[in-house]
C-alpha cells in the first residue's frame, strides 16, 4: 500500500485498521488449525504464522459468517416479496486479488479451511481462476503465451459461465484443472462444484472491470462477488518474494522431467535471480501495474503485507 492512499484516509471509504486493533475484533474466537495444518496450506516462499491466523484471520472469518448470515436472510425477504418459494441457498461468493507472489493462494486455502470448521455444516470450495486460462496450445495460436496471467490469456466467456452457473444453483459444474508443473490444462480432469455454500475465487484479475468501451452492457466476474480481497505489498517486497519463490523452484519443482521449466534447474544462483528478475520486469510487474493494481480499490477488504509476508494493516471499506 503506497503512503499516498494511507494519507488519502480522511477521503477514503474505507476504514482503517491496525493489527492490535483488527486482533481485538476476534471475539475469543480460538483458533480451529494446527501448525501442521498451516504448514501444508501455504505457498512456497509465503509465511503465515498461527499468530497471523488468530490476529487476522479469525476476525475476518468472524466478520465474513456475519456477511453470510445477513446475506441468506436478504434472500429469504427478497423471495417472500417476490412471492417465490425458496429453492435452497444462494451460494456466497469471495473474490481474492493480488499480485503474483503476493501470497493469494495461501489467504484463499486458510480461510476456507477456517470457514468449514468455525461455520460447521457449511459447504465452502475454492477454485483458481488459472483453470480457465486457454491451453499453451490456444495461447501460441493467438500468438500471446508470454501473455498469460494477463486478462485476454483467460477465457472469460467460460469463466462468466461458470460463475452465473453458480449463482443459479445450477449442480454439477465442472472446473477444468490447471497445473503449475507442466504450466497448462490438465487435459480431462476437473473440479466438481456442486452447489456449496460459499464459494471462494482466486486470481491475478478477478477484480478488473475491463477498460474498453462497449456497446453492449458487458459482465464482469466480480460482479457475481459479494465479498472482495485484495492481498497487498509494496512492488519491491513483490519483487523479492517472486525471485525467492523462483531459487526455491529451482531446486524443487523444476528438476522434475515433467516440468515445463526444466531448463531453468540448471541455472546457477546468479543466472536464476538474473532470469526471475528479468520475468518480473517484463511480464509480472506489467500485469500489476497495468491490470491488477488498479483494481486495489474495488475490494471490500485489503489486506497490507510488509517483509517477512507479516500482515500490518487492513482497511475495511465501509458501509
Amino acid at each position: 500500500m503506497t503512503s499516498a492512499f494511507a494519507a488519502k484516509q480522511h477521503l477514503s471509504p474505507y476504514l482503517c485498521f491496525s493489527r492490535a486493533d483488527w486482533s481485538a475484533l476476534r471475539n475469543g474466537a480460538k483458533l480451529p488449525i494446527e501448525a501442521d495444518e498451516l504448514e501444508a496450506m501455504v505457498s512456497l516462499s509465503d509465511a503465515v504464522s498461527l499468530e497471523d491466523v488468530a490476529d487476522i484471520y479469525l476476525p475476518l472469518v468472524r466478520l465474513l459468517q456475519l456477511y453470510y448470515d445477513a446475506s441468506q436472510r436478504l434472500y429469504a425477504v427478497s423471495n417472500v416479496f417476490l412471492g417465490h418459494p425458496s429453492h435452497g441457498r444462494v451460494p456466497y461468493v469471495i473474490g481474492i486479488a493480488g499480485s503474483v507472489a503476493v501470497g493469494k493462494s495461501s489467504t484463499a486455502r486458510i480461510l476456507q479451511a477456517i470457514l468449514s470448521r468455525v461455520h460447521t455444516g457449511l459447504k465452502v470450495d475454492l477454485i483458481t481462476t488459472d483453470g480457465f486460462l486457454y491451453p499453451n496450445r490456444a495461447l501460441q495460436e493467438r500468438g500471446i503465451m508470454h501473455r498469460k496471467g494477463f486478462p485476454e490469456s483467460y477465457d472469460r466467456r467460460q469463466l462468466i459461465q461458470f460463475m452465473a452457473d453458480v449463482k443459479s444453483g445450477v449442480p454439477r459444474l465442472d472446473v477444468p484443472i490447471y497445473s503449475h508443473l507442466i504450466y497448462d490444462i490438465v487435459p480431462d480432469k476437473s473440479l466438481l462444484i456442486d452447489r456449496p455454500d460459499i464459494l471462494i475465487v482466486e486470481g491475478l484479475n478477478v477484480l478488473q472491470r475491463g477498460g474498453r468501451p462497449a456497446r453492449a452492457p458487458q459482465i464482469f466476474v466480480s460482479d457475481f462477488f459479494d465479498f472482495s480481497i485484495y492481498v497487498d505489498a509494496d512492488e519491491q517486497l513483490l519483487q523479492a518474494w517472486y525471485i525467492e519463490r523462483f531459487l526455491r523452484l529451482r531446486e524443487t519443482a523444476f528438476r522434475d522431467p515433467s516440468s515445463y521449466f526444466r531448463r531453468y534447474a540448471e541455472l546457477t544462483v546468479e543466472e536464476a535471480v538474473a532470469t526471475a528478475r528479468r520475468i518480473w520486469r517484463e511480464i509480472n510487474y506489467v500485469n500489476l501495474k497495468q491490470n491488477i493494481e488498479p483494481t486495489r480499490e474495488r475490494a471490500d477488504l485489503i489486506l497490507e503485507k510488509g517483509v517477512r509476508h507479516t500482515l500490518q494493516q487492513l482497511y475495511l471499506r465501509k458501509l
